[in-house]
């Protein structure tokens, strides 16, 4: 076997992840043919066809599922490396990417950005705040915030903080129906609940924990969009009480009867847990989240 280059395991990395030679070149910042020589080269190489190449994209081969596993541990001795490096030549600079729920990172963490960039102006944060979980294995981010506890990978997990949620009406939606006297009577009502091949996680199904009988008459993808719609006037919502307070139009129905909760948990990949802006920014979000900010209404 003749030698290969990094950057042909780069490559192969790549494009397994993201499964589009187009796609992984923009992220490698090379154009597609460069990147296509590079797995060409790979698979010289290592004399073995990494990928099957279709119209829908690249599909790992058995032979290269099993390069896989060594070309990630190859990534990984690289990056700890490389930070060992930064971290003891310039501190707190470069680039740190943070994946969360959309409304954790709307409500709770993008106005915190502030704090971030006083203390360490040199920082770069890049906040994807969208509705999914996120793979740190595949470097989506460096570190997420997730609605569950991981189950597998080579990640650190912890608990961030639990929150409360509700079931809110606007103002206006209650003075046009009357007010809602009774539990019994939210049957009676529309509701507004999450698509459901779009639900990312279990932990979004609430409607069951007020009434297996709820069956949302709005669906919709993220949570802020659900906020803005039961504020708009068109039912009833489950929503969590640190988005909902922000709204002064949004009133909590039967505080004292229904009451739900969920978990945030922080999560970082074995290999950078301890990179020193990692480190810093997930002790700063850890520190944020304590108290009882997440649980008052």
């Amino acid at each position: 076997m003749r030698g290969f280059d990094w950057d042909d395991i780069q490559a192969f990395l790549a494009i397994s992840r993201l499964g589009r030679l187009t796609v992984a070149a923009q992220q490698l910042g090379v154009d597609h043919s460069t990147l296509s020589r590079r797995v060409a080269s790979l698979e010289k190489a290592l004399g073995v066809r990494l990928f099957d190449r279709s119209s829908q994209g690249f599909v790992l081969t058995p032979e290269g599922e099993r390069v896989l596993s060594d070309a990630e541990g190859m990534e990984s001795l690289a990056m700890r490396m490389r930070h060992r490096l930064e971290d003891a030549s310039i501190g707190l600079t470069g680039s740190v990417r943070i994946g969360t729920p959309e409304g954790f990172g709307t409500y709770f963490l993008a106005p915190r950005i502030a704090q971030i960039s006083a203390l360490h102006p040199q920082l770069e944060i890049e906040l994807i705040a969208n509705p999914r979980m996120f793979s740190l294995s595949k470097r989506e981010a460096d570190l997420a915030v997730s609605m569950t506890r991981p189950a597998q990978g080579r990640v650190y997990a912890h608990k961030l903080t639990d929150y409360a949620l509700g079931v809110y009406a606007s103002r206006d939606y209650l003075a046009r129906h009357r007010g809602i006297e009774s539990r019994r009577e939210l049957l009676k009502h529309p509701w507004v609940g999450y698509v459901e091949d779009q639900m990312w996680s279990a932990e979004l199904n609430y409607l069951p924990q007020i009434s297996t009988s709820l069956v949302p008459a709005i669906r919709i993808s993220n949570v802020i969009s659900q906020a803005a719609a039961v504020s708009g006037g068109v039912g009833l919502g489950v929503l969590p009480c640190f988005i909902a307070r922000t709204d002064p139009n949004l009133v909590r129905l039967f505080p004292d009867e229904i009451t739900l909760s969920r978990s945030y948990w922080l999560v970082t990949l074995a290999e950078t847990r301890d990179v020193a802006r990692v480190k810093w920014l997930a002790d700063f979000i850890r520190s944020e989240c304590a108290g009882r900010w997440f649980l008052e209404d």
